[in-house]
């Protein structure tokens, strides 16, 4: 999953909360994420593409605080 924007990323299927941690180090939450989305997610070679087209402005998220 090489990627210039995301780092990792994780969904929690129970919670619907997609989880990515950007090559920064910011990690943000995207809630109410179905899994079919997450899904189709992993299909794309392009992951921060797919987040900018069907993530970012469709979902609510917040910032996850550093410890």
């Amino acid at each position: 999953m090489p990627s210039s924007v995301i780092a990792a990323y994780h969904y929690n299927e129970a919670r619907h909360i997609l989880t990515i941690k950007y090559v920064s180090g910011l990690v943000y939450e995207y809630l109410d994420v179905p899994a079919a989305v997450y899904d189709e997610m992993k299909k794309w070679t392009s992951k921060g593409s797919f987040l900018n087209k069907k993530i970012k402005g469709n979902y609510d998220f917040r910032k996850v605080e550093e410890e």
